[in-house]
């Protein structure tokens, strides 16, 4: 099987995870580290992809800077979302190579994980014909949204646990004006332990891609990237030196 290192990395504010997927997409071309799936939980942030129109953010600018939350332009696909506390946000940062070179199946593998995962609940969750995301009685409860360039993935989806829902109303999630979003706990009407949905995602994850999870310690992944940045900085510049003799 596949080997999947994965690492849950805590509550981080998006850029720095954002930079940290960067940083392991680009060693992941290179063939330097293994797939990897990075789970966390971000600060308050709204992220608009590339396709999203400005006008689906509804909050000013002072509502923004009295709830402390960012905003951010990035390069996925799709239109505006939130992310925050109580919401599991899954990073696969993969080499498509060796699975299968077709990125709408991957989004439909990705909605897979998230639907057996939450069967795992006993939330009975589903696909909306012509939409992305996963949905609990026509209410989305998943958003996906991904970067593919050169078969290796970054970005991905964000699934609501124990999430303020409140947050969605000052945006138009996804570009869709009619649709609610809703969470885990208020389809169980009760809070959910975020690790037990950690676990089942890594499950499911493991069922769908038919890959071997490995966890690995957030300061181990850490100091692994910060080796291999070093070592392939190492070799660039014998390589230059060789050239230039």
């Amino acid at each position: 099987m596949i080997p999947l290192l994965v690492s849950n990395i805590g509550r981080t504010r998006y850029t720095d995870a954002w930079m940290l997927q960067q940083e392991i997409w680009t060693l992941r071309h290179a063939h330097a580290i293994q797939d990897t799936l990075l789970l966390t939980e971000h600060e308050h942030v709204y992220t608009l992809g590339k396709s999203t129109d400005d006008n689906h953010l509804l909050a000013s600018e002072e509502e923004l800077k009295i709830s402390g939350t960012d905003v951010f332009h990035i390069d996925r696909g799709g239109d505006i979302t939130y992310h925050g506390p109580g919401q599991i946000v899954g990073y696969p940062i993969i080499d498509l190579n060796n699975y299968f070179l077709d990125i709408h199946r991957y989004l439909r593998s990705l909605e897979e994980v998230i639907i057996q995962a939450l069967a795992a609940f006993g939330i009975v969750a589903g696909r909306e014909k012509d939409m992305t995301g996963v949905w609990v009685n026509s209410e989305k409860i998943a958003a996906i949204g991904v970067k593919v360039s050169r078969w290796v993935t970054m970005h991905g989806f964000a699934l609501n646990v124990n999430t303020d829902i409140s947050k969605f109303d000052r945006i138009i999630p996804c570009g869709i004006f009619h649709k609610g979003v809703t969470s885990m706990q208020r389809a169980l009407a009760q809070e959910v332990r975020i690790e037990s949905v950690q676990n089942a995602i890594v499950k499911s994850f493991a069922d769908v891609f038919g890959c071997q999870p490995s966890w690995v310690e957030k300061d181990k992944l850490y100091a692994t990237i910060t080796k291999l940045h070093t070592r392939s900085q190492e070799e660039n510049e014998l390589s230059q030196s060789y050239a230039s003799e």
